[in-house]
């Protein structure tokens, strides 16, 4: 089975790519031409840099990030403890317990459909996202880099989304008196959203750093594993984008979901993902040990 992308047309069979030059597409026929070349939705140049070496304070926590990550987690807990209430309350704790593992499920999913929006479209001046989208193209050199990333200034930009997501849903549950199911799959999501960075550092860490009981956990498939993300970094940087568990990658990239995206965003708006194009040279990963030799150079 083959999807329709510029990447993957090239691996097809002679017979399929003839079939297609000998016969005009009908829907370029049958549609306007459209006025507009391909392109991405941001062309401002990235400029890799690899923090770990020319900045290292950076990687440290600040004062304002720790009260960011310490403010995410209340409003994590807060929905957490107001289902646990609840529950008790009503003495039935399936549907909570229920409602928070649809929250983790769905949190493992939206991590995807993030981490391969960044991955593949906009750039340093898009707004809100930039500095984040040139953070991810930097990753895919350096993605070691990560794990030198301490808590609070790795969590941050997560936390702060956190929490002005919970506090207006919660504010809605609180009026409509929601019961404890709401409360449990609210907190658990926005759990594992912002942990969701710590669970790639760990899938980045090496095995003997990691702690016993995530090791067990990812052996186990509740966190993302170090050998599943690690596919996502060899070219074309296109599949296992979810970084929670892990356990959406199977069947997006066996279904070709975010592929068939790709091609809907490309007919529709004619934007190209980074992913159909080759990796520059600049963005070609690079071991820790030899970064850190060439910076001593």
């Amino acid at each position: 089975m083959y999807t329709l992308t510029p990447h993957s047309l090239s691996t097809a069979p002679d017979a399929f790519r003839l079939r297609r030059r000998s016969r005009p597409c009908r829907a370029a026929i049958a549609t306007r031409p459209s006025t507009t070349s391909p392109h991405h939705t941001d062309d401002t140049p990235m400029k890799p840099t690899n923090v770990a070496i020319d900045d290292p304070t950076s990687l440290r926590s600040t004062w304002s990030q720790k009260a960011w990550v310490a403010s995410g987690f209340v409003s994590i807990l807060t929905p957490l403890a107001k289902s646990a209430v609840a529950a008790a309350d009503s003495g039935s704790v399936f549907e909570p317990l229920l409602a928070a593992y649809a929250g983790y499920v769905l949190a493992d999913l939206a991590s995807g459909v993030f981490h391969w929006a960044v991955d593949n479209y906009g750039g340093p001046s898009t707004p809100v996202f930039g500095s984040q989208i040139e953070a991810f193209q930097g990753h895919h050199r350096w993605p070691w880099t990560i794990t030198r990333r301490e808590f609070a200034n790795n969590l941050h930009p997560l936390a702060r989304a956190v929490i002005f997501s919970v506090l207006p849903i919660e504010a809605l549950l609180d009026v409509t008196e929601a019961g404890a199911a709401a409360h449990a799959f609210v907190g658990t999501c926005a759990g594992c959203v912002m942990l969701s960075q710590q669970f790639h550092a760990w899938a980045h860490e090496k095995a003997r750093r990691v702690p016993r009981a995530v090791a067990a956990l990812q052996a186990a498939g509740v966190l993302v594993s170090r050998q599943m993300h690690g596919a996502h970094h060899r070219p074309p940087y296109n599949i296992n984008y979810c970084i929670v568990s892990g356990a959406w990658n199977g069947v997006l990239d066996e279904y070709k979901v975010f592929e068939a995206m790709e091609m809907i965003l490309f007919f529709r708006f004619a934007v190209r993902p980074r992913s159909w194009s080759e990796p520059r040279p600049e963005w070609r990963e690079e071991e820790e040990e030899e970064a850190e030799e060439a910076a001593a150079l």
